[in-house]
């Protein structure tokens, strides 16, 4: 949701005093809390199609709009579909696919459609818009890191450079099937632990790419960040293909930004773009109290997270620092 909402900071919007989370901070979703009991979570995200396969797009579009309610420690309870179809030019059956791949992974989310709006449109568009529940008690948010939590990354990086490939022709069936269980994966089970061990500061790794989310994690949290680029986890063949220029837009937009808050040393050109890779429905980066850091890594392997990888560590100061 923060991509969406960085322009709204400039609106005149009233300041209600049950939001705990709202335009004031870019965080991954809006919290607010109700009267008696827990707090909402609502976030929205839709996209155009990333794989050819219709059923995995709306499994990915899920997965990537239920990732925000999770990073904020959440509950999926309810969505909304929303839909954009050039119903002159492509079938309503293949329409009727995506949804079928959306409900399938709502379904694996105990999360009930609803309802929806659609529109004619030009480009056909598939999302959702997610209300959930949070215990404000055990909220992760950006604002929350402390200098000495590490950094623990869930899912490898790579999703965007391999949509891209796709369009091209240019990826594997190995890296299309690789790509797709990461864009599929929900972050539930992530951030089940991630929570359970205490950790309070936690973001979702997707359009603004690792450098950026990390960025806006440690700005809220008034620290700086260092990342290990090795221990970064990668889809694979990634390296090469972003060697030979199969990188997308967004992603050198995320890197040319990311120019004024990292320093990078002698990091190669491929890893910087790598990391700033922007991805789709990725992984929590989740910051956790150095002492729960190897606990955590392990409670996720047992949860089935795809990566389960300490890259680094937030420190006094500002910035990133790549090494």
């Amino acid at each position: 949701m923060a991509q969406v909402l960085r322009p709204l900071h400039e609106l005149e919007v009233i300041r209600h005093p049950a939001v705990l989370v709202g335009l004031d901070q870019p965080d991954d979703a809006g919290v607010y809390q109700l009267a008696d009991g827990p707090a909402l979570v609502q976030t929205l995200d839709f996209f155009t199609p990333i794989v050819d396969d219709a059923f995995d797009w709306g499994r990915i579009a899920a997965a990537n709009a239920l990732s925000d309610v999770y990073a904020m420690g959440g509950r999926p309870l309810t969505a909304l579909a929303i839909v954009g179809w050039p119903r002159e030019k492509l079938p309503l059956e293949l329409l009727a696919e995506v949804q079928r791949g959306g409900a399938s992974v709502l379904a694996e989310a105990e999360c009930t459609l609803l309802g929806g709006h659609s529109i004619d449109d030009l480009e056909p568009k598939f999302g959702l818009a997610i209300t959930g529940v949070v215990d404000p008690a055990q909220m992760m948010t950006n604002s929350a890191g402390a200098v000495g939590d590490r950094l623990v990354l869930t899912k490898p990086l790579g999703t965007g450079i391999i949509s891209t490939a796709i369009k091209r022709d240019r990826a594997t069936t190995e890296q299309i099937e690789a790509s797709t269980e990461v864009m599929t994966a929900l972050n539930r089970d992530a951030a089940r632990s991630a929570v359970g061990l205490g950790a309070r500061a936690a973001t979702d790794v997707t359009g603004f790419g690792l450098l950026g989310h990390l960025s806006e994690l440690a700005a809220a949290s008034t620290v700086g960040a260092r990342i290990d680029h090795r221990s970064v986890p990668l889809l694979p063949g990634i390296e090469s293909l972003a060697r030979d220029g199969v990188i997308p837009a967004g992603s050198k937009r995320n890197l040319a930004a990311a120019d004024e808050f990292t320093r990078f040393g002698e990091i190669d050109d491929v890893f910087r773009i790598i990391l700033a890779d922007a991805q789709t429905s990725g992984g929590l980066l989740i910051a956790i109290p150095a002492g729960r850091a190897d606990d955590l890594v392990a409670a996720l392997g047992e949860a089935g997270s795809l990566t389960a990888t300490v890259i680094g560590e937030l420190v006094e100061g500002s910035g990133i620092e790549v090494f």
